[in-house]
């Protein structure tokens, strides 16, 4: 149950650190406002890091595989992506879209890694694109109705 709570939190923190992180980036830019989070984030992870080090095993960082540290450099892509995105798309939209980006990624590597994949996977994921495709059809038309 904790880590249903905890995801939950992340999946919140994750949408908040989103807007927050595009605002900033509307003021000063989308590569300054990118530097900006990485920055906070760095600063925040040695605080942390010095704080737990009796508990990590810094050597064991020598057997992790290089792609391994490429999550950085997603990361900076997926900041400033989303610094583009969020000012001009609805923050549920563009949350949903990444739930959905999310979905698929999922379900490709699990077949890379697994060799399988549920059928209910793929089913729910059909289902959740075509509730946003079937929401944002109702948004256009009430949108028109309002004019």
């Amino acid at each position: 149950m904790i880590y249903i709570i905890l995801a939950i939190i992340g999946g919140f923190l994750t949408i908040l650190s989103m807007v927050v992180n595009a605002s900033l980036a509307k003021r000063i830019g989308v590569f300054q406002g990118a530097f900006i989070n990485y920055i906070g984030g760095l600063i925040v992870t040695l605080l942390i890091t010095m704080g737990l080090r009796e508990y990590l095993h810094m050597e064991s960082l020598a057997n992790i595989p290089f792609y391994a540290f490429l999550g950085g450099a997603l990361g900076v892509v997926i900041v400033a992506s989303s610094n583009v995105i969020i000012p001009k798309i609805p923050t549920i939209y563009s949350t949903l879209l990444i739930f959905i980006g999310q979905i698929f990624t999922g379900i490709i590597i699990d077949y890379l890694r697994l060799s399988h994949v549920s059928k209910g996977k793929i089913i729910g994921g059909l289902i959740v694109v075509l509730g946003i495709l079937y929401n944002s059809n109702v948004d256009k038309k009430q949108l028109v109705d309002e004019r």
